[in-house]
């Protein structure tokens, strides 16, 4: 049996597509740069607000110093809208109430920077005693690298083989093989099915109420 279940939180946990899309698309506007559909942000997130604005900003103007620009805009916008149309994806909020019951240990892993991530997961998720809530942090390295994952588990004290990573992106699935955990690929995210398969995950699955079997 697991005793730990990381999720990642954009994609998994909450479906945030449409406010980080107005979000960025009232930057860029302020900027006088192009802004885009809603749909072509599922293809854009994923690897941290700046790679974001990088991916968002047009062709020649993906500078270092317009990414900062970008990100003074889109920052104190965000922070004051990004509950506007987010919300938990079907069968999230049970599931995480029957994993707590069951005495398992839940922790969110993401690339969103990190008040953001505390502040999400506090509105959406107040009954859930997260172990770690980690977001992007100052001085760590974005997932794929491990050492999000790494940080929770010495917080939670428990070893590689007892963790369940659940995530909806490529990013993910390297993130949990860099740390040596099991992988469970959740395909209701922003992310096709195809890009999961590549990394050949252990677990796949369609609905949230199947990530509880994942764990005996």
């Amino acid at each position: 049996m697991k005793k730990l279940v990381i999720f990642d939180l954009d994609g998994t946990l909450l479906n945030t597509i449409a406010d980080l899309a107005q979000s960025t698309n009232h930057a860029l506007s302020v900027l006088g740069y192009p802004t885009h559909e809603e749909s072509a942000y599922n293809f854009m997130v994923g690897n941290g607000i700046n790679k974001l604005f990088e991916r968002a900003l047009p062709e020649g103007e993906k500078s270092e110093e317009n990414v900062l620009r970008v990100r003074k805009e889109f920052i104190p916008y965000y922070d004051a809208h990004n509950a506007d149309k987010s919300r938990p994806y079907p069968g999230i909020p049970e599931l995480l109430e029957q994993l707590q019951s069951l005495g398992l240990q839940i922790a969110v892993a993401s690339n969103k920077y990190q008040a953001a991530t505390q502040k999400l997961i506090a509105h959406y998720f107040p009954k859930i005693n997260f172990v770690a809530v980690f977001g992007q942090r100052e001085g760590v390295n974005v997932k794929p690298d491990p050492t999000i994952v790494f940080d929770i588990l010495k917080l939670a004290d428990v070893r590689k083989e007892d963790v369940l990573y659940v995530g909806d992106s490529g990013v993910d699935m390297q993130t949990a093989a860099n740390a040596g955990v099991t992988a469970c690929g959740v395909t209701w995210g922003f992310r096709p099915r195809t890009e999961l398969e590549e990394f050949n995950p252990a677990y796949m699955t369609d609905v949230a109420e199947k990530i509880k079997k994942m764990v005996f």
